[in-house]
């Protein structure tokens, strides 16, 4: 029973980093693309701006997922494991983000945000996002 209570109170502990995460990639999105995200996806149903948070999140989850598999079995190390690598994961993607915009005509955010349907620039920052992700889970040990 014992264990069984420490793995309820480590994955609600986990849990919680991860969902800190993803909101920290929310902000993230909110402060690099114009306008409101929540009204953007929720009111005006824009796809772009959907793609860019809902991949965003999935890179965090991957990360973080990671994390967790590939932590020890001492829980305040595998938690401060998770947030460092997470936040490592968040700003390589910010860093991606702004590297595509300096190489690309335009404002990058204001591009994947703007108009009915998805930008083909969404699926270029979809992609990197997904790849540093993927790096940043590969480098977890």
């Amino acid at each position: 029973m014992n264990d069984m209570a420490h793995d309820i109170g480590a994955t609600f502990a986990y849990g919680a980093v991860g969902i800190a995460l993803m909101a920290i990639g929310y902000l993230v999105v909110e402060v690099t693309t114009p306008g409101r995200l929540g009204h953007q996806i929720w009111t005006e149903g824009n796809k772009g701006a959907a793609l860019l948070l809902g991949e965003k999140l999935l890179g965090i989850g991957a990360i973080v997922t990671t994390a967790i598999v590939t932590s020890d079995n001492d829980l305040s190390n595998g938690l401060v494991d998770t947030a460092v690598y997470g936040a490592i994961g968040i700003v390589l993607m910010v860093v991606a983000f702004y590297f595509l915009d300096v190489i690309t005509p335009g404002k990058l955010g204001a591009t994947l945000v703007n108009g009915a349907t998805i930008h083909p620039a969404g699926w270029v920052v979809a992609a990197a996002d997904i790849a540093v992700a993927a790096i940043v889970a590969g480098a977890v040990s």
